[in-house]
């Protein structure tokens, strides 16, 4: 299945009558009449942010399928990619309504529809933040109820900005976004404004909660007010980086990004983690569910591997020198 449009799309396909060993195992099946009917699992699968689609999406299924989990065959997989919240929480009762098999929610936005729409279905997370914190999870170690999955790595807005001024030697004023409404808003905003404040930087602090009052913004900037823009809030970053980034470039400012993906659309860099590396991974959580495992004894893993990415060609256009204790740092330079 390949899996590239923007918006929203289903794949809704019925069961196929397979033999072969390999696709029993994976079934959790030890032996069948040939030509009997296979099992089709359904899996519900979806997202907030409708400027792109998460980077572990196709490692995850490719990875499905090289453990015997076929779509259209063995496997029925439903995936949508949502505009918003209150998509994510219609999405995430139709799953439950369609008797899915299992869940995965892509991000925080998804969690907290499906923590509001099932306690039973099981349920694999991936790039969420603190579960523990959230109340989503009892431990890492034993998650208990109907869901585990894997703890994106920690957003380091203090990281970020360091990296920020070492690309951008000037930088004296940061025009930082955040979501008032988005539950990590605290926790990134205080980092923030320390490391900032460490490194001489002004935060010019703009609450925005959606694309017109973020284009307000930036409509509003006046000449040498900002120097740079820096997203505090994963709301923002799943559903609107990519605009940032737009509009970073008609005003001649470099944008810092979580992914990579979006360096490669024009942000300066990004210091994030490896989502395909991370949907791989969380193709075997899927199938050791579907061969019988219960999400609450499942321990929820730590996701570590962060990549920093530079664009040199971002950089030539706004004038920059990329330093090369960065460059010696970096996991890849765009061109």
């Amino acid at each position: 299945m390949h899996v590239s449009d923007h918006g929203r799309r289903h794949f809704l396909r019925a069961g196929l009558a397979l033999g072969g060993a390999g696709l029993l195992a994976a079934c959790g099946l030890s032996s069948v009449m040939p030509g009997a009917p296979v099992r089709a699992w359904r899996l519900g699968l979806f997202h907030v942010g409708l400027d792109h689609v998460p980077a572990s999406l196709d490692p995850l299924l490719a990875e499905l399928a090289s453990l015997g989990y076929h779509d259209g065959q063995n496997l029925a997989v439903d995936w949508r990619n949502l505009p918003n919240e209150a998509a994510a929480l219609t999405a995430a009762r139709e799953f439950v309504a369609n008797g899915v098999d299992l869940i995965v929610a892509f991000e925080n936005q998804t969690m907290r529809a499906v923590r509001e729409a099932t306690s039973t279905i099981p349920v694999v997370f991936l790039h969420v933040d603190d579960p523990v914190a959230n109340g989503w999870v009892q431990s890492l170690a034993r998650p208990g109820g109907n869901l585990t999955g894997f703890v994106g790595a920690p957003d380091l807005p203090d990281k970020r900005i360091e990296y920020f001024k070492a690309l951008v030697p000037a930088l004296r004023r940061l025009l930082i976004l955040s979501d008032p409404g988005d539950p990590i808003t605290p926790r990134v905003l205080p980092a923030a404004r320390k490391a900032a404040a460490a490194l001489g930087i002004e935060l010019v602090e703009r609450d925005v909660i959606d694309q017109q009052s973020i284009e307000q913004v930036f409509a509003q900037l006046r000449p040498g007010e900002a120097d740079g823009v820096f997203i505090a809030s994963r709301n923002l970053q799943t559903n609107f980086t990519l605009l940032i980034v737009q509009l970073g470039q008609q005003h001649r400012l470099p944008v810092a990004s979580h992914r990579k993906e979006f360096v490669a659309q024009g942000a300066l860099f990004s210091y994030g983690p490896d989502q395909a590396a991370t949907g791989r991974a969380g193709a075997h959580l899927v199938a050791r569910i579907l061969a019988g495992a219960k999400p609450a004894d499942l321990p929820v893993e730590q996701r570590d591997i962060i990549e920093l990415v530079v664009n040199g060609r971002t950089a030539r256009e706004l004038g920059l020198a990329l330093p090369q204790p960065v460059l010696a740092e970096a996991t890849s330079i765009v061109e």
